[in-house]
């Protein structure tokens, strides 16, 4: 009777493992399911959402600093026709995007709409020095006259140049050549990003992702415009969630005004979570002949080499026609000959490069270095005094940005224990069940086995 016992009791406990491990067989897609519906539900932007919190706030700073180019040679340059001699100073590091999204309207047809307003703050903690210090640097003036002026006009352009004392080069402190100064030659302000104190980006208008998830952050009309494929995200800040890093993501950048798209180089650890790093393809900047995207930047045949140069792009129909050709620093990924007229560029690919670290699950971008550089052209023109030794087109840099942002510890904390800490609890759930079951099925099977082998041996 006793014999008897013991092998229903290790029969019952082969059942109850068998039943357990098909628990823990069970849970993994009933989990997987959970996890998926709780994600993509916090994923969409409306009130309550954690994906909500983290598009209206405020709190996460976003950085830009600049390093602006110093000429070092522009007497050689205007003289003799040298090639320019350059020399980064920086960074000068301001905070800017410290203001929450206004206007916010959400749509009846699953958009939201608001507006970016900009701000810049110098941070002198962060900085080499103030923004008073002074850089020698290509007179914007002069240069985007001598691009928006047809030749016949050169004649009057010099004699404008000469009346107000003016040269192909300017000294200028920091905060003039960023935010604006007031120019002899046009009787305005200007500078590299004036206005931007004051002003706003946008409006825009985006997807919620209510009723698609995979449309969230998705941009539908940008300033009233709707000419975006289907698929770039608000500038690079959250994507659909489950990412698939075998498929590159694409954004909109308004500084460019244009979209890009990045493809997934490593898997990284960002402060204990797991993201993916995506960097910008070749093709982003590549010339209008290796990628005809590229095309409506390419404005000048002559200028460019018959659209032949990689690595910088002609923006001026997206800034008020001022004659600005945005690239990566230092010309990376640029053509040898963008470098060769301009001496002292250094490109480096771990400090030039454009990249976003992408938490996979959330589709949420944890950390950011957006970096380009603003450049102007000047050439040769017999008409005008400062240019008629000039020997070829230049394109100069004026400055490069690094806008940066990332999530601080506490936030970091707080999507570790939100997410990452449930998702690996409930993972390990379901591995000790799955474990622990096939371990008592199996141990009380061998053992049922054994006592009944001993008890057919007793009974012969």
């Amino acid at each position: 009777m006793g014999c008897f016992s013991i092998k229903c009791g290790l029969l019952a406990g082969s059942v109850f493992g068998a039943v357990i491990a098909i628990l823990g067989g069970i849970l993994i897609p009933v989990g997987d399911m959970i996890i998926e519906r709780t994600v993509k539900k916090e994923a969409v932007i409306e009130p309550g959402t954690t994906a909500y919190d983290n598009w209206a706030s405020s709190e996460i700073a976003v950085y830009r600093q600049f390093w602006l180019f110093d000429v070092k040679n522009p007497q050689q340059v205007v003289q003799e026709g040298a090639f320019p001699e350059v020399q980064e100073k920086g960074p000068y590091t301001y905070k800017t995007r410290y203001l929450p999204k206004a206007n916010v309207t959400f749509n009846p047809n699953n958009t939201a709409s608001f507006v970016l307003p900009m701000g810049a703050i110098f941070e002198p903690s962060m900085s080499v020095g103030p923004e008073e210090d002074t850089v020698t640097t290509l007179n914007l003036a002069v240069a985007g006259a001598y691009s928006l002026l047809p030749p016949a006009s050169h004649i009057l352009l010099d004699m404008v140049i000469n009346s107000t004392n003016s040269s192909l080069f300017q000294h200028r402190t920091v905060k003039e050549l960023l935010w604006g100064y007031n120019d002899p030659i046009l009787k305005d302000t200007i500078g590299l990003f004036s206005p931007y104190n004051g002003t706003s980006d946008g409006p825009y208008n985006i997807f919620t992702g209510k009723d698609d998830i995979s449309k969230v952050s998705i941009i539908d009309r940008w300033r009233g415009e709707t000419f975006f494929p289907d698929f770039f995200s608000l500038d690079g800040s959250s994507f659909a969630p489950f990412v698939d890093k075998d498929v590159p993501l694409y954004f909109f950048s308004s500084d460019i005004c244009r979209s890009v798209s990045a493809s997934y180089e490593a898997t990284m650890n960002l402060k204990g979570i797991e993201v993916y790093r995506y960097s910008l393809l070749p093709s982003t900047l590549a010339s209008p002949v290796d990628n005809p995207d590229n095309k409506c930047f390419c404005r000048n045949y002559e200028t460019t080499k018959n659209c032949t140069l990689a690595g910088a792009l002609d923006i001026s129909s997206c800034s008020d026609g001022r004659p600005v050709f945005i690239s990566l620093p230092h010309f990376l990924q640029g053509s040898e000959y963008l470098r060769e007229v301009v001496l002292g560029l250094h490109p480096d690919e771990e400090h030039h490069k454009t990249f976003l670290d992408v938490e996979p699950i959330t589709g949420f971008t944890l950390n950011f270095a957006k970096r380009i550089q603003a450049n102007m052209m000047y050439g040769p023109a017999k008409d005008i005094t400062v240019l008629n030794k000039v020997k070829d087109y230049t394109l100069l840099p004026l400055a490069w940005l690094n806008e940066t942002a990332t999530l601080d510890d506490k936030t970091a904390d707080m999507f570790k224990r939100e997410l990452i800490s449930r998702i690996d609890m409930l993972e390990i759930v379901q591995q000790v069940l799955l474990i622990a079951g096939v371990i008592i099925f199996f141990v009380c099977l061998i053992a049922f086995f054994c006592v009944r082998r001993k008890s057919k041996t007793n009974l012969g």
